[in-house]
């Protein structure tokens, strides 16, 4: 199964743990690991506060859907 979020990569690029992002979103740590695992998916909603509180655009934080053709 392709990940369906860069949510953990994107964490990394800004120097920031779960543990920090489940403080600033007010969510379990537990659930922010099964988003970075790709195990569970947040909601648009929730992705939206995400990418707030990373200062990134949402888009960054998803997988396309589209491959690219050559």
């Amino acid at each position: 199964m392709k990940p369906a979020n860069r949510l953990k990569i994107v964490l990394a690029e800004k120097g920031k743990t779960n543990k920090w992002l489940a403080e600033t979103i007010k969510k379990d740590q537990t659930t922010v690991s099964k988003w970075c695992t790709n195990k569970a998916q947040p909601s648009v909603e929730v992705l939206y506060v995400i990418a707030d509180a990373l200062e990134a655009d949402v888009r960054e934080l998803l997988v396309s859907n589209r491959t690219e053709r050559t």
